[in-house]
């Protein structure tokens, strides 16, 4: 187990319980709308560009009631016929109509299709670009997700004209021939740039809604959902760059995740090694152990990390250092820089650096 120096013992006691309160109060999260997602479906879309990330989404509902909060994602499937044949040959059935009405929050998500490139001569494919076309995408209410060749179709609707997105590798070239004003960028897992939101393909439709969910729930719920999907590592916009809450968890040990679940969920907790244990059903010398072969890291080191991305985000969001502090488990905001400073996070808690 790894010695406590009275510093080190300092930076990560949690703050007073009614410091913490106080904070929390105050930085606590609005009610947030249910985010309707319409899966915008073509005949023979491919399957795992839309069954992937809809399950994660549907996971992420289901660590939500978990925790006692409400569902976020109201899951929709819209074709411009009742029926679709997918690409692997099962015929959906019962799909709605592309909405004329939207709610107060809602993405649309583009699915891939198979072939060289991505005919749009067909009666269907008509219908929805006409339908695209109507659409006025807006940051937090109406927003754009594509998987895979899916952004050739936005591009064919002039919905990426001086936008930045990516897709599939064999389809790069044909995005910019149809929107030669769209950046397109090859060589990423998916590109943000909002209210568009793109993918390079197939499985990494799932890191894209990955992302999403980290961006509305939390990363701490994103996490639970890779582990769930049983996702060894969830790619990034910049890959390899992952989030801290992701790291450390490319490992299927299930007493491990349950105490990294539970620290990410409540960091602010007085989370020591024997605490970490006892969620874990495991002595602490075998919970180190565990954490040393499965997460190849130390608990308390990885308890830093945790601690420190949870002020760094909620800096970010623009709380202040003393609630930030509170909310991450720091005892007060000097605990909060000392720890900033010696784990060689950039700049300062008042003005973070970004590498």
């Amino acid at each position: 187990m790894e010695s406590r120096s009275p510093n080190r013992t300092a930076a990560l006691s949690p703050a007073p319980a009614d410091a913490t309160a106080a904070a929390a109060a105050s930085a606590a999260p609005p009610v947030h709308a249910a985010i309707h997602v319409i899966f915008a479906l073509l005949p023979h879309s491919l399957v795992l560009d839309w069954a992937g990330p809809a399950e994660a989404l549907r996971i992420a509902n289901q660590c939500l009631r978990a925790q006692g909060r409400p569902e976020r994602f109201v899951l929709r499937f819209a074709s411009p016929t009742p029926q679709s044949v997918t690409s692997v040959g099962a015929l959906l059935s019962g799909l709605e109509p592309l909405p004329t009405a939207w709610p107060d929050a809602a993405w649309v998500v583009l699915i891939g299709l198979p072939g060289a490139a991505i005919d749009v001569a067909g009666d269907e494919a008509r219908a929805l670009l006409h339908w695209l076309r109507g659409l006025r995408p807006e940051r937090g209410r109406l927003e754009l997700l594509t998987v895979c060749a899916g952004s050739v179709l936005a591009a064919h609707a002039g919905l990426l004209a001086g936008r930045r997105a990516t897709t599939h590798h064999q389809h790069l070239a044909e995005l910019q021939q149809v929107e030669p004003r769209c950046d397109v960028v090859a060589n990423r897992v998916f590109v943000p740039d909002a209210p568009l939101y793109s993918s390079a393909g197939v499985t990494t439709g799932i890191d894209l809604v990955l992302h999403r969910i980290a961006d509305e729930c939390g990363p701490a719920i994103a996490a639970q959902v890779a582990q769930t999907m049983v996702l060894a590592l969830r790619r990034g916009p910049h890959d390899p760059e992952f989030s801290p809450f992701l790291a450390h968890r490319d490992h299927l040990h299930p007493a491990l995740h349950r105490v990294q679940d539970a620290v990410a969920q409540d960091p602010a907790s007085a989370w020591t090694v024997p605490a970490m244990a006892e969620v874990a059903h495991a002595s602490p010398r075998h919970l180190t152990r565990l954490f040393l072969d499965h997460a190849g890291i130390a608990p308390l080191a990885w308890l830093r990390t945790i601690r420190l991305s949870t002020a760094e985000a909620a800096l970010n969001a623009g709380h202040s250092v003393t609630q930030a502090a509170a909310l991450a488990g720091f005892s007060s905001d000097t605990q909060l820089r000392r720890a900033w400073h010696r784990f060689g996070r950039g700049g300062t808690p008042s003005e973070p650096g970004h590498a």
